[in-house]
């Protein structure tokens, strides 16, 4: 028997009952309840004396474990980072690449999983090699195709962040392995929101932004590292990374060795009470569902959506090939110059990504959102 959808979370949400927003894929609202631990972790400050050490420890356990329930790995795998941009540096300073191998990423894949390996390229002597579909094959057909024998890193997402469509991770990550290719991940786009089992795709390294998916604050994110790598080089050294570093009198006592697991790539000032105590109540409020509950519910969401958007004689990509969270509506010569203008007055927020329309909605979205996205489409 199928499970029954959640119910729309909406008044746990400051959003006003005329603002229909489907744009997460660009930035979460944050819930009343993230809003309140922030407002808690900021108000810690007025009052430092009773911040004590073991406060700047726990603070991050507590990120570290939700994360790991959240990502179906051990805490110990997770680092705390400042960004995605950051948690690649940090993946590219600690994967090997060699003269003449190749680095592989997705046409048109989001920045920040590009220029960073552009520039590992040219330090290294290897090349980017570009994977590109046509309108009738997927991402993974044609990343499968690129990776070869020269393959030194697979550089990808879950999912492409305009138009949606799901790579199989488990598939690629088998084919990086018998290559002997490394394979880092950014899950920006699609953590939070649909299920991925991080200990059988046993990527090199993995990172996700907090202020999408996982519904968080902005400047934290995760970066989760293998255990093959544990031993790396971080790309910073600050203080509360080093072991023994919980004593705090013993500070200048210099020590060359580290906090166990990925603690070592942590950034630095990591025990930002506000970021951190607002991030988890962010992954408490998704564990609370489930992630399989929530990619189930959120795509049917969207396939609601999509069904009446085809009335209107828009395309989007079949049912099964794009992520359940995303919604891409297709305009052969473009997307008009001043669509998302329109639909912001009629307070119906959409990115536009390419020739694509991007409608990413959540729990917080209701049948009156759905309605007057609709209505929207086909009024302009």
């Amino acid at each position: 028997m199928e499970e029954a959808p959640i119910a729309p979370q909406r008044s746990r949400f400051a959003i006003p009952d005329d603002v229909h927003y489907f744009n997460c894929a660009y930035m979460s609202p944050l819930s009343h309840a993230v809003v309140e631990a922030m407002d808690a972790g900021t108000r810690r400050k007025a009052s430092p004396w009773e911040f004590q050490p073991p406060h700047f420890f726990a603070l991050a356990e507590r990120f570290r474990e939700r994360t790991g329930m959240l990502a179906g790995v051990d805490p110990s795998t997770i680092a705390i980072v400042p960004a995605a941009s950051y948690g690649l540096a940090v993946a590219a300073r600690n994967v090997s690449l060699a003269e003449g191998q190749e680095i592989v990423t997705l046409a048109d894949q989001f920045p920040s999983n590009i220029y960073v390996w552009r520039e590992r390229a040219r330090d290294s002597g290897a090349r980017i090699v570009v994977a590109r579909r046509d309108a009738d094959s997927d991402w993974t057909e044609a990343v499968l195709d690129a990776i070869g024998p020269d393959t030194g890193l697979a550089a990808l997402p879950h999912c492409h962040w305009a138009d949606g469509r799901i790579l199989d991770l488990e598939r690629i990550a088998d084919k990086c392995r018998e290559t002997g290719a490394a394979l880092v991940l950014d899950l920006t786009q699609s953590l939070g929101a649909m299920p991925i089992d991080l200990t059988r795709v046993r990527p090199d390294f993995a990172v996700a932004a907090s202020y999408k998916w996982l519904m968080g604050p902005y400047g934290v994110g995760l970066l989760y590292c293998d255990p093959r790598h544990h031993d790396g080089a971080p790309i910073e050294h600050n203080w509360i990374n080093r072991a023994g570093s919980e004593d705090f009198s013993g500070l200048v006592d210099y020590r060359d060795d580290y906090q166990p697991g990925a603690r070592r790539f942590d950034m630095g000032e990591k025990s930002n009470p506000p970021l951190l105590e607002g991030a988890v109540a962010a992954m408490d409020f998704l564990l609370e569902f489930g992630i399989e509950a929530v990619a189930a519910t959120l795509g049917r969401k969207t396939a609601a959506l999509a069904k009446e958007a085809e009335r209107l004689g828009f395309a989007s990509a079949p049912a099964g090939v794009g992520a359940p969270h995303y919604l891409s509506l297709g305009f052969p010569d473009g997307v008009p110059p001043d669509l998302l203008g329109d639909l912001a007055r009629r307070k119906v927020f959409v990115s536009a990504r390419g020739k694509s329309v991007r409608i990413t909605p959540h729990l917080y979205n209701d049948e009156a959102d759905a309605e007057a996205l609709i209505a929207a489409l086909a009024a302009l």
